[in-house]
């Protein structure tokens, strides 16, 4: 028999691993159809570009797997010890390539993507992760059964396994051939990349032309995305002045005629308002679900009575699809750079942030959590720019009536935030409380009884028990005695989801905000679109205050005839919405321009936009090197 037959086990892998692969698009495809309207050309892409995928997927999982063929004589290939090492490899090769199908569409279902960046997270995370898995599924079940099944593929498998064993080969042979193999990979490492999946305008489309695995570990490689290496750019210098020109309001002066200075002192009239401010980030809180918004399944009474007794924000987007993306806008009023959120980057501290203008007054600044704040390294990020963090290990036992995998509920939580506020009230200290939720979220559970839906039933009861606990936040607040100079800042993260069939679906980055300060700041309706970037500048903007400023928002209400713009962003590609134009900056320095149609959400084609590419460049390429500068650290020479 000819040596070669030694690799046929490594053949039938392939085989294995690519029909699997073929299961798994096509069950994703199917759950993909509402979004997709597929034709022969685009399936004929999909599974062709899919397989492309698939092949070098494997050529990279199969390198240790050659290396064993290679090295191991016959002797001890062709022993019984080492045959069922081979037996037991194609077992736990099934099994894991069964549980893939069950987590990638779980997963796809849950993010309408294959696994990406936040797979990564979850495999870092695994305590929240793994205990939120098993609330929201059957995992025994799920696992018993997938393992039933292998068992029935292993016994069909194996008398296609066995030809491998009782041939003769030489040390030479094997190397020829495993150096075939090993080549491959070393080729698609230097020329490959994820842009070969872009084969159509459809997002769902593109996941299902490309490989789960092979976005898992391109996702864990990078974390952060040089901005310079992958998008378009200018001239830095052109760029950051137009960017300083973008950042000129009214009451602003700049500090230093230098490009890359954009600290500039802000000047509001009238004495400033030393109120409180807690900040309350709702956990997945989109504007479709409030009947504000024209939802008529009443899930938010407590929401929709609010916004007609505070200022309400009708128009603002989010930068992003994560928690961290919201906070890091919220926070620090920075554009979104591509890649992980500066939260959880290393050397994350330090920055010029709202934080350090309410420390700068004297404010007690807390980042109140009600999890565990190791989680999306929050507490850490926290931490370094200037807030006590108080999080899940800060809560008594008699301060828990309910907790799932991600935390205390929101009536707990908020019962956390009123304490907090009691003490520094008590050691006579304004305070900011910037307070992250979590009922919102999947496993989609809460304490019985509060509202008319089961709990553990899906979103809308989860959405409409969040409300709840806002009406519940409300009225304890009333019987405060800080109340009177308290401000409460109610807005979203970031929406439930962002999975349509446009990259960047615009309509589904809409967010409610709502500034609740009865006797401080009058009830009104502001419809200007606005970004989570200008959440800071514009609430320091209502208590008057005059700073020197290094945010990247502004304050939305003094904003004049300035054209409105926002962002919005995923893992790697940034949008700018600047008027009616929709400006996208992909990696491999590929740009989009687009009309939109803010009434459905709608997208086209459009020409002409080169004002708005240049306004995009002078945000997103300004903010880099500014960030890569280390231009709007505390620390940094001035």
């Amino acid at each position: 028999m000819n040596y070669k037959n030694r690799f046929s086990s490594l053949y039938l892998l392939l085989a294995v691993f690519l029909a699997f692969s073929t299961v798994t698009r096509t069950v994703l495809l199917i759950a993909a159809l509402p979004n997709l309207e597929p034709g022969v050309m685009m399936l004929a892409r999909i599974y062709g570009v899919g397989l492309f995928f698939d092949c070098v997927t494997f050529l990279y999982a199969a390198i240790p797997f050659v290396a064993y063929l290679v090295v191991v004589p016959d002797r001890a290939f062709n022993g019984r010890f080492l045959r069922y090492v081979i037996y037991l490899t194609f077992f736990a090769a099934t099994y894991a390539l069964l549980f893939g199908i069950a987590a990638e569409y779980l997963f796809f279902d849950e993010f309408g993507t294959r696994f990406n960046f936040i797979a990564v997270d979850y495999l870092i995370y695994t305590t929240e992760v793994v205990r939120n898995i098993r609330e929201s599924y059957p995992v025994y079940w799920i696992f018993g059964g997938i393992f039933v099944v292998n068992i029935a593929i292993f016994i069909a498998l194996k008398k296609y396994i066995d030809p491998s064993f009782g041939l003769s080969s030489t040390l030479r042979m094997r190397v020829k051939q495993g150096a075939a193999f090993a080549a491959l990979p070393l080729f698609s490492l230097a020329f490959i990349d994820q842009s070969i999946a872009d084969i159509s305008p459809n997002n769902f489309a593109v996941e299902l032309a490309s490989n789960g695995i092979y976005n898992f570990v391109a996702a864990f490689r990078n974390s952060e995305l040089d901005y310079g290496k992958f998008y378009v750019t200018g001239d830095d210098k052109e760029a950051l002045i137009r960017l300083k020109g973008l950042l000129k309001e009214d009451n602003s002066r700049f500090v230093s005629d230098e490009p890359g200075r954009i600290d500039r002192v802000i000047t509001n009239q009238g004495p400033e308002k030393r109120l409180n401010v807690v900040v309350i980030v709702e956990e997945s809180l989109s504007a479709e679900y409030l009947g504000a918004f024209g939802c008529d399944k009443g899930i938010t009474p407590n929401l929709d009575r609010l916004s007609a007794n505070s200022l309400f924000f009708t128009n603002l987007y989010a930068t992003g699809t994560r928690t961290v993306r919201g906070l890091e806008a919220i926070t620090l009023s920075v554009p979104p750079l591509p890649g992980e959120s500066i939260v959880k980057r290393p050397d994350n501290g330090n920055f010029f942030s709202w934080g350090s203008v309410m420390n700068s007054r004297g404010y007690d600044c807390k980042f109140i959590y009600a999890g565990h704040g190791f989680f999306d390294n929050m507490n850490s990020f926290y931490s370094a720019n200037g807030f006590k963090t108080v999080d899940r290990l800060d809560f008594g036992k008699d301060e828990v009536r309910f907790e799932n995998a991600w935390g205390v509920c929101d009536e707990d939580l908020f019962d956390k935030v009123i304490k907090e506020g009691d003490r520094s009230w008590d050691a006579k200290k304004p305070f900011f409380s910037v307070v992250m939720t979590t009922s919102n979220h999947r496993p989609y559970t809460y304490p019985e009884g509060r509202v008319d839906i089961p709990s553990h039933t899906g979103r809308d009861g989860a959405v409409k028990y969040s409300d709840y606990a806002i009406g519940y936040l409300i009225g304890k607040l009333d019987k405060e005695p800080w109340a009177k100079d308290t401000v409460l800042v109610i807005v979203a993260d970031h929406c439930a989801g962002s999975a349509r069939k446009v990259a960047l679906p615009i309509k589904s980055y809409r967010i409610p905000m709502f500034v609740y300060s009865p006797g401080n700041i009058n009830p009104a309706r502001f419809d200007g679109m606005m970004s989570q970037l200008d959440i800071a500048p514009t609430v320091l903007g209502l208590l008057n205050f005059s700073y020197t400023s290094e945010f990247f928002g502004r304050d939305i209400l003094k904003a004049g005839e300035t054209r409105p713009r926002s962002f919005i962003s995923t893992y790697q590609r940034l949008g700018f919405i600047e008027g009616d134009g929709l400006i996208i900056l992909d990696p491999k320095k590929q740009t989009g321009a687009f009309e939109c149609n803010f009434d459905d959400g709608s997208v086209v084609p459009s020409d002409g936009m080169g004002e708005e590419l240049k306004d995009a460049l002078a945000y997103y390429q300004g903010s880099n090197y500014i960030y890569k500068n280390r231009l709007n650290r505390l620390d940094s020479a001035k």
